[in-house]
């Protein structure tokens, strides 16, 4: 059995990368769960494929063409439960 992480840490986890490698840290600390990363600009296509690499490194997880739109990649909370109910379903 796989010692899958929780939605909570899921999310720390990409709040810290998006801080670190989009916003140059998040000085004003402005990035949260619900931030729009589209319309915020945060998430352009470049951003976005780095996004998907660091999710497949860092949480094993293969994004299908189809997810990678603006609903999935709304914000943290919509990344995250993405990658939380493809983790819950059995691989098969």
């Amino acid at each position: 059995m796989t010692n899958t992480p929780s939605e909570d840490q899921v999310s720390a986890r990409l709040l810290a990368f998006i801080r670190e490698r989009f916003l140059s840290g998040d000085p004003r600390g402005e990035l949260e769960e619900t931030t729009p990363l589209l319309e915020w600009g945060i998430l352009n296509s470049l951003n976005t494929a780095t996004l998907i690499g660091y999710l497949r490194e860092e949480f094993g997880a293969v994004v299908a063409l189809e997810k990678v739109d603006a609903t999935t990649f709304r914000n943290v909370a919509t990344i995250t439960s993405m990658l939380c109910e493809a983790a819950a379903k059995p691989s098969g």
